[in-house]
């Protein structure tokens, strides 16, 4: 029976768009679903999911959540009228992805949070090592309330953690690579318009995805030299190593156990250590598959040095639909950008300048701050956005001629970082 709305003394002549209560069935990005709707179909087999029945209406929090961690798109059967409004997201949705992360606070202003939250997360996972190695209990009480700061900063703006995330220190890679997997997990589940609440699953999920190392011997981790067959498969048992160990934290969400187990199977099906086909991988396990890789090819390592950005993105950009899902991985290219946050780069007037942010539209032209001359002297600081085509003195337009190493005309990050959050 058609749905006629009650008619309305003095209303317009513009017709009101009318809906009927025919129930359709559409397909909407898992993040759009909400309490009441009733799913009829997912993007991978039921039996894939833990869920008890084949089509049920979600009544709870907690099952909304656990078809967010799984599933990209489901299929829900509703009315018109309820399902107008979130077609009209999906649309916001894409177009927010073409626009740099929000910013509530400048990155200046953010970077002294941004900073004492990166360092809580470097001392838990400090302790978190240590007590592995001793093998004493595992306390993981604090990862939540850590990555709870970092969605907070990243939240504020993003690019204040990116810079925080450049500074490397190669003898503590694991334990650095954990946090800088976090951190770049959290923004990008929050690029991808995720909830606060699986930003800080995302993070979770990044913080420990490695933690199983700490079960395979130094001589194997740290080797140098190419693995053998037998190290090589002693080396992938950390992901069963850590599994175990977090399925033993019953506060944890499961999740953040499976991607640990999971993060490196491949969409193509030629992953481990279960050889998982694409529809069987979480959409939690497939993106922190993607910023693992990355961190560590833009890492220097004990047996070679981290490639450029634009290297990375070129390996990763090959890799899609046969390593990595081809939608996330083009959607985290267009957030990290060419020149990433904290990049130091050469302009074609001979200034330098360090990458204050990106902007997924405009992948070559970011905002930077200029800090030094043509002839390489210290400036008083000054921004420009390379997106709005500002003019030189020269009457060039400005645009970067070269990406330059951390340290190059006596600039560090680390100092600059220093300089602004006022210790060293």
């Amino acid at each position: 029976m058609p749905f006629r709305r009650p008619t309305q003394k003095n209303a317009s002549s513009k017709t009101p768009r009318r809906y009927t209560d025919t129930l359709v069935r559409t397909r909407l990005p898992v993040d759009l679903l909400g309490v009441g709707m009733r799913v009829v179909k997912l993007d991978r087999p039921w039996a894939e999911v833990p869920v008890l029945f084949q089509g049920f209406t979600v009544e709870t929090d907690e099952q909304l959540g656990l078809l967010r961690h799984y599933c990209d798109w489901i299929m829900v059967e509703a009315t018109a009228r309820v399902l107008a409004p979130l077609q009209a997201q999906i649309e916001a949705r894409r177009q927010r992805r073409e626009q740099p992360l929000p910013e509530s606070r400048s990155l200046h202003e953010e970077l002294p949070r941004a900073r004492n939250a990166f360092e809580e997360g470097q001392h838990f996972v400090g302790i978190m090592l240590n007590q592995i190695e001793a093998g004493q209990e595992l306390d993981l009480s604090a990862a939540r309330p850590i990555i709870q700061h970092c969605v907070k900063s990243i939240s504020a703006n993003a690019n204040a953690m990116f810079w925080m995330n450049r500074i490397k220190h190669q003898d503590a890679y694991t334990a650095e690579h954990c946090l800088r997997v976090a951190i770049l997990a959290v923004a990008f589940a929050r690029y991808l318009g995720m909830p606060e609440r699986d930003m800080e699953v995302a993070g979770l999920c990044g913080l420990l995805h490695d933690i199983g190392k700490m079960r395979v011997p130094d001589a194997i981790l740290n080797k140098p030299g190419a693995l053998s067959p037998e190290e090589m498969d002693e080396m992938r048992r950390h992901t069963e190593y850590g599994y175990r160990m977090l399925s033993e934290h019953h506060t944890l969400d499961p999740i953040v156990a499976n991607v640990c187990r999971d993060h490196h199977e491949r969409v193509n099906g030629n992953g481990y250590p279960q050889a998982l086909q694409a529809w069987q991988i979480s959409r939690f396990a497939r993106l922190i598959a993607i910023v693992d890789v990355f961190d560590a090819i833009t890492s220097d390592r004990c047996y070679r040095d981290g490639l450029p950005t634009v290297d990375a993105m070129r390996i990763l950009y090959r890799e899609r639909g046969k390593h990595f899902d081809p939608e996330m991985i083009e959607a985290f290219i267009r957030m990290v950008g060419v020149y990433p946050p904290g990049s130091l780069v050469e302009m074609n007037t001979g200034e330098v300048a360090v990458v204050i942010a990106t902007h997924p539209s405009y992948k070559l032209r970011p905002r930077v701050e200029i800090l030094r001359n043509a002839d390489k002297n210290p400036v008083i600081p000054r921004l420009i956005d390379l997106k709005d085509e500002p003019v030189a003195e020269t009457g060039e337009l400005y645009s970067i001629a070269a990406p330059l190493p951390d340290g190059a005309h006596g600039i560090t990050l680390a100092a600059r970082i220093s300089e602004l959050t006022g210790r060293a």
